[in-house]
């Protein structure tokens, strides 16, 4: 018996961290780990989900159909996971994992957005998966905006709904009062997705398990966009802590972050200044490794980008507006 229902994001949201370069044998070796650790969920592919490897998000080093055959064929136990974005994700995208035994689809919207989620919902049901809506940068609209679109995603057949801290920007009263608010409106599950920006994605974590939440997020070493996730080698430890019960053995899964994710990992994934930024001001998790590179481009500093694109309520999808941001400022930083 489960308390919560964690579900590891290593192999998509880490993808950030790395510059979406695993290989079909990194994935292979990490998804084993986390199945004899006893993880339940494995969710893989890009990090910006199926689809995601373009010019505009970043290309990854191998497909999503050779990432998700490596990782079918090294799990036993877990379910396999993916998540989709409406615009990049297609239908053809969730065939194809079906052939690989794709079990969880997660289909990701932008807060006020449920509605481009509804087919795509819909068509991971008729094919047998459990569909959750996942409603990222909830920091980002009032509670009530948040119902509103979880009813929705409910109201299309989903079997849970996130809600998501995207930019790592929520502190736990924040959390509580979204995650309550949907627990008492849903009639489904409720799951938490945080990043760890402001060094509150543990904290955070908790918050939501103890406003109702029954699914949590998490990443080995904290791989992920921004400063990362909430490590989940330290999620597991907290939950045995407070007696919840996961089904994760901790030590296994300390190995499987230690032996396994450590010498893959291309930088420590901590909180320095611009991914504190990026919490502070809000912006989508994933626009950070883009912002240093605009910003060493055109010779200005990353947070003044961060704050600049925090003030645009910029949203995933709208990377291309870093380099526009970044070569304003040069030209103001000339003048």
């Amino acid at each position: 018996m489960r308390d919560v229902r964690m579900i590891d994001t290593t192999l998509r949201d880490g993808m950030h961290a790395v510059s979406h370069q695993f290989t079909p044998d990194d994935m292979a070796a990490i998804a084993h780990a986390l199945d004899e650790a006893g993880v339940e969920i494995i969710e893989v592919g890009h990090g910006d989900g199926l689809g995601g490897s373009s010019f505009q998000y970043g290309f990854s080093k191998n497909t999503d159909e050779e990432y998700l055959k490596a990782v079918s064929s090294a799990i036993k136990n877990a379910k396999l996971d993916i998540l989709i974005l409406p615009g990049i994700g297609t239908r053809l995208d969730m065939e194809m994992a079906l052939k690989y035994n794709a079990k969880v689809a997660r289909i990701a919207t932008h807060v006020t957005e449920a509605d481009i989620g509804e087919q795509h919902i819909k068509m991971a049901k008729d094919n047998g998966m459990e569909a959750f809506g996942f409603l990222m940068m909830s920091h980002s609209v009032l509670p009530e905006k948040v119902v509103e679109q979880a009813l929705l995603f409910e109201s299309y057949g989903a079997d849970a709904v996130y809600v998501t801290d995207s930019a790592g920007a929520m502190v736990p009263s924040q959390v509580k009062e979204r995650i309550s608010a949907v627990k008492a409106a849903v009639s489904i599950p409720v799951g938490f997705h945080g990043h760890n920006n402001m060094g509150l994605a543990i904290g955070n974590s908790v918050a939501a398990y103890e406003a109702g939440a029954s699914y949590i997020d998490g990443t080995l070493r904290g791989l992920g966009a921004g400063a990362g996730n909430a490590q989940s080698e330290v999620l597991i430890a907290v939950f045995d802590k407070m007696k919840v019960a996961t089904g994760v053995d901790l030590y296994k899964i300390m190995d499987a972050a230690e032996d396994v994710v450590g010498p893959k990992m291309h930088r420590p994934q901590t909180v320095d200044t611009a991914s504190l930024t990026l919490g502070w001001a809000g912006v989508y998790g994933s626009f950070l490794l883009h912002t240093y590179r605009a910003a060493e481009k055109y010779g200005v500093e990353p947070r003044d980008v961060l704050v600049e694109l925090g003030k645009m309520r910029t949203v995933g999808g709208q990377e291309d507006l870093i380099i526009e941001v970044a070569h304003k400022l040069s030209k103001k930083k000339q003048q």
